[in-house]
């Protein structure tokens, strides 16, 4: 059997590209993106997805009605994506034929860890690499599975671009990584200028240092990039 592959819904391209970037991270590699309701069916039909993620609102047809009729063609799960978080209408989503619901706005990693749970329950999970889910490093901590940081005890609000940054260093503590390296591994491609990174790593220093003036954890190697330093008994992960 091949790896599972992944139909993602939506007309906002930019939302298309985040969770497609957060996929491939996460050791998925067949994804296919549609744009409108009518490209969704014919993906369905030629490539019969393992899963889809699903907008509610989209230019030619409304999530649900698209459920209903890929529910015409397949039983697979499907993943709702909507701004609207009622009562009312999730349980619309879910009478529709969803399996799950999302509110936007949303952190990528839930949606991936979402996606692998249902995975898991289709008897998919093992086509994916199992990462850890879990970085200790004392002062604070990442929930990759849940998208949480934990600082001193306490979780911190950590919007997505953050949390992938901060993530991707838990990922590869005590190693200088580049801005270059760091834009192509964390946004996918060479993007902005020199303060992209600079404005994310000042941001995740007021959130995880004692001190963001003189940071304990996130340092800056002045002319060559930024490394995670902790301390080689916080390097095992949970």
């Amino acid at each position: 059997m091949s790896r599972p592959s992944i139909l993602v819904v939506d007309d906002d391209l930019p939302i298309l590209e985040l969770i497609k970037i957060t996929l491939v991270k996460e050791g998925f590699n067949h994804i296919l993106l549609a744009s409108s309701g009518q490209e969704a069916i014919q993906l369905v039909q030629q490539h019969n997805p393992h899963l889809i993620v699903l907008d509610v609102m989209l230019p030619d047809t409304d999530g649900f009605s698209l459920c209903n009729h890929i529910r015409t063609h397949t039983n697979v799960p499907v993943l709702f994506l909507t701004a609207k978080n009622s009562d009312l209408e999730k349980l619309q989503g879910f009478s529709f034929g969803g399996d799950d619901y999302i509110t936007k706005p949303f952190n990528p990693l839930e949606v991936v860890a979402r996606i692998k749970a249902h995975l898991k329950r289709a008897g998919l999970v093992t086509y994916v690499e199992d990462k850890p889910t879990t970085f200790d490093f004392g002062h604070f901590q990442l929930e990759e599975k849940t998208g949480k940081l934990i600082v001193h005890q306490k979780q911190v609000e950590c919007p997505a671009q953050e949390f992938k940054l901060l993530l991707y260093f838990c990922r590869h503590p005590n190693q200088l990584i580049s801005k270059q390296k760091i834009y192509r591994e964390v946004w996918g491609e060479f993007y902005g200028g020199d303060s992209t990174v600079m404005v994310h790593i000042r941001r995740l220093r007021e959130k995880i240092e004692i001190n963001s003036s003189q940071p304990a954890y996130l340092k800056t190697v002045r002319g060559l990039g930024y490394i995670l330093d902790v301390p080689e008994g916080r390097k095992n992960l949970s």
